[in-house]
């Protein structure tokens, strides 16, 4: 028997404003969609945006339902959008913010499981890891170079074709 471990490093800004421009300017378009969120039930907006390889910006909100199971997240939102209309384009970068109508938005919040496996697919289904950027309206930022990073020892393709 031998014991493994995990383990991964991101980086923390302070703010966006000490992003690069690139970077800034994601984090500031995921603050904005927000906005068109429809989040009635929980009042928990999330946005994303991706910039795809070819530097086009694709984005989507959290879509909430009566039947919470049926509702849909930013992320998965925004990665069923650019497979149907961006097919098989990898994202170099998403950003993932959140305004919490009934608290603070000031601490970066990580994607849920189910849009991890999502994310992690979609990675290796590009064949490109994703870089993520994740805050809410405003304070810290963290940078992941990969999303895969957030879902070791993850079930994929290859766990089905043995």
């Amino acid at each position: 028997m031998r014991k493994e471990s995990f383990e991964f490093k991101y980086e923390v800004f302070e703010s966006s404003d000490d992003l690069p421009e690139k970077d800034r300017a994601l984090i500031e378009n995921a603050r904005k969609v927000t906005e068109i969120a429809y989040a009635p039930y929980s009042e928990f907006k999330v946005g994303a945006v991706a910039l795809l390889n070819t530097g086009q910006l694709v984005s989507g909100t959290n879509q909430e339902n009566a039947s919470y199971p049926v509702g849909l997240c930013a992320e998965r939102a925004l990665l069923a959008t650019a497979s149907t209309l961006h097919t098989n384009i990898p994202i170099d970068t998403m950003a993932i913010a959140y305004h919490n109508l009934n608290g603070e938005s000031a601490t970066p919040a990580s994607p849920c499981g189910m849009c991890r496996q999502y994310i992690s697919e979609y990675e290796e289904r590009t064949k490109q890891p994703i870089r993520l950027l994740l805050s809410g309206m405003q304070g810290r930022v963290f940078v992941l170079e990969k999303a895969g990073q957030l879902l070791p020892l993850s079930f994929g393709s290859a766990d089905l074709n043995g």
